[in-house]
């Protein structure tokens, strides 16, 4: 799994994009507007507040954690609580919606997230990605119905979750689109009538198959990413290397094995 440049120059969510690439330079992190504020999510300038996205990646990222050493108890998982703490008490781990993740992070009431990268494209949230942390794998494309003669002329319909991910991708190649915003089931849209195509993510892409759908192109690959504060990776910069440290020796470790 590809490890990011530490160098808080070299990781802000901002200059990930499709087309530069994930190590596009931003400002230092002592300039960052954002500051961690005063949240009792903070209990003491030693434990971490991480937020997680919920599913998939929180399952992936607890087991991942876990390999590195952060025990929680089954018992506070099971629990209906959205906040619980490890074992050692050097981590509190609160469990939102993914869109969340990088509000909570770039606003100081969480030190670290995990999410995935198509959020982090989407949200443009001004926070530092040290470790790409190779969990649920996933590609962000454009799908269209199968069969679908080509789109050469006139205005692209185009429906999708990720409206600026998809205006970006359009927009770069000089194709002039009507970005259609849904929250869900974005494989109807074309099927209905609604759109030409859809960019959404999949994983094996046998929900576009069964909703008559082939992947016409891929605009980039998202996995789950290690997100930082970046007043937090100052002020608790013992604390947030000793995290990174740990995840990204169990990420090494796996991909030396595959």
């Amino acid at each position: 799994m590809k490890s990011e440049n530490l160098n808080p120059n070299y990781v802000n969510s901002r200059k990930d994009s499709m087309i530069g690439g994930e190590d596009g330079s931003s400002e230092n992190a002592s300039s960052s507007t954002r500051a961690a504020r005063p949240s009792s999510f903070h209990y003491s300038s030693h434990m971490l507040t991480v937020a997680l996205a919920k599913g998939r990646m929180q399952d992936e990222a607890l087991a991942l954690l876990g390999r590195a050493g952060v025990e929680v108890s089954g018992e506070a998982l099971a629990s209906r609580r959205l906040a619980v703490e490890d074992a050692e008490g050097c981590y509190r781990f609160v469990f939102v919606k993914p869109a969340d993740v990088p509000v909570y992070v770039e606003h100081g009431i969480a030190d670290c997230g995990v999410v995935g990268r198509d959020v982090l494209l989407e949200s443009e949230a001004d926070v530092l990605q040290p470790l790409d942390l190779g969990i649920s794998r996933c590609r962000i494309v454009v799908a269209a119905p199968d069969g679908a003669a080509a789109h050469d002329y006139g205005m692209l319909h185009v429906a999708t979750k990720y409206p600026r991910i998809a205006a970006a991708h359009f927009g770069a190649r000089g194709v002039p689109v009507e970005i259609i915003q849904l929250s869900g089931s974005v494989e109807l849209a074309p099927v209905l009538g609604l759109a030409d195509c859809i960019v959404d993510l999949v994983e094996t892409g046998q929900t576009l198959a069964d909703n008559g759908l082939r992947v016409v192109e891929t605009i980039t690959e998202s996995t789950g990413r290690l997100v930082v504060n970046r007043a937090s990776y100052q002020l608790k910069a013992v604390a947030v290397a000793r995290l990174i440290k740990a995840l990204r020796e169990v990420t090494t470790a796996v991909e030396s094995k595959a």
